[in-house]
């Protein structure tokens, strides 16, 4: 196929042969082949009283005029940078370019080229170690179904309010294409949960049910639904103080806790199974899903501290000890889980060490939106832990993590 420079150079090429026909004829003008007259088609008729007539007649009357007066009059014109906010902006959606953060489009263009599907990873050693009576423990077997239990209705919470709330509310379009984006790869995630529970032949109803039977994994469904009720309603709408503030409140609850915090306990069982060569096909799933999850929290982050550099007075006092609550309650909501998935030392962890890594990770999450640690002191009792979710450099997690991974293939780590 041709490029364009091959094309110029063609072109360049042809051109003083055209200018000698004007002096000088061809000497084979004979065998130049004559390019063949184009046929002339006839439509094919429409019918009188048919909808193809009916649909001919109403756009030859249709009135283009007062949908263009609605859109200038409610997006002025052609968008610049500055006209551009993270809410409540005036500007056309519609309007990708120019952008204004440059941040939101890079992590667009990174979750894109970073495309998986569950089926990509062999299920086949897990399958035979699940049905393995000594295979794995009965603490092992807790571990990984409850956490496919909260997971597969983790990631549906997150979808849902991605979709009904965020993408209306959030109006930056390079925002937007990130959060479909997320969305795209929240149902990816929920599909992964789904293609493991069925490949290990578990029972269904049990797994996809624990938000509502299981205590530990029902109150942080709970927790993170009634940051929804409010903006997903489709009458609510942002503008005012409380209602800014309310769509705040939801972003740190779902980006700073719900997939800041409540997935680092899971994550880190099934990861040290995976370490362990138990379950290795649901660990690679959940090394895939926690690369896309550290950039869905970065996302999240960027996006709130945005929201505070643009509109400072929803950032007082009163907001600021809400916020530092919320991290804090979703921090005691995961040590519980720990408590009830661990209740015994297990895959070389236990539920106290579970709980100084996850006041680590909430101390991260504190000052990530520029509050103060919590947890003075407290390490990461878990060091391995740093070659796959090293906190430090979530920031350039792809960067300095994954390497030359496009579309398909496994997970290849420094």
């Amino acid at each position: 196929m041709l490029n364009w420079d091959e094309y110029n150079k063609e072109e360049t090429q042809v051109a003083p042969s055209i200018q000698n026909t004007a002096t000088e004829a061809p000497k084979h003008a004979e065998s130049i082949a004559k390019p063949e007259p184009v046929s002339e088609v006839a439509p094919i008729a429409v019918e009188a009283g048919s909808r193809a007539e009916a649909a001919r007649k109403a756009m030859e009357t249709f009135d283009a005029s007062e949908g263009v007066k609605e859109l200038d009059e409610m997006h002025n014109g052609r968008v610049q940078v500055d006209d551009k906010a993270m809410i409540n902006c005036k500007a056309d959606l519609n309007q990708l370019v120019p952008f204004k953060y440059d941040w939101a489009w890079q992590k667009y263009l990174d979750g894109s080229a970073n495309h998986w599907m569950p089926q990509e990873v062999n299920m086949t050693a897990d399958i035979a170690l699940w049905k393995s009576e000594d295979g794995l423990t009965e603490d092992e077997r807790t571990i990984v179904k409850r956490n496919l239990g909260f997971f597969s209705t983790a990631d549906s919470l997150v979808a849902n309010n991605l979709v009904l709330a965020l993408y209306r509310l959030v109006t930056n379009p390079e925002c937007r294409q990130y959060i479909l984006r997320q969305s795209l790869e929240e149902a990816i995630h929920t599909h992964a949960y789904q293609y493991c529970i069925e490949s290990l032949g578990m029972d269904e109803g049990e797994i996809f049910n624990m938000y509502r039977e299981i205590p530990s994994v029902a109150k942080k469904a709970a927790w993170g639904l009634k940051y929804t009720q409010q903006i997903s309603d489709p009458t609510f709408q942002t503008g005012t103080t409380e209602t800014d503030k309310q769509l705040l409140r939801n972003l740190i609850a779902f980006y700073c806790v719900l997939e800041g915090i409540f997935f680092y306990c899971g994550f880190t069982q099934i990861l040290s199974m995976g370490r362990r060569n138990k379950m290795t096909g649901t660990a690679e799933q959940f090394q895939y899903i926690l690369r896309d999850e550290s950039m869905h929290v970065n996302f999240g982050i960027d996006v709130i501290n945005q929201i505070k550099i643009e509109n400072p007075h929803l950032w007082d006092e009163e907001m600021k000890n809400e916020a530092a609550q919320m991290i804090l309650e979703g921090t005691e909501l995961e040590i519980q889980y720990a408590r009830d998935t661990m209740p015994r030392g297990v895959l070389g962890m236990n539920a106290s060490m579970m709980e100084e890594y996850l006041q680590f990770i909430a101390n991260r999450r504190l000052t990530q939106i520029g509050l103060e640690e919590e947890f003075k002191g407290a390490t990461n009792p878990f060091p391995w832990m740093s070659e796959i979710m090293d906190l430090r450099k979530e920031k350039n997690f792809f960067e300095t993590r994954v390497i030359e991974y496009q579309t398909g293939g496994a997970l290849n780590w420094e």
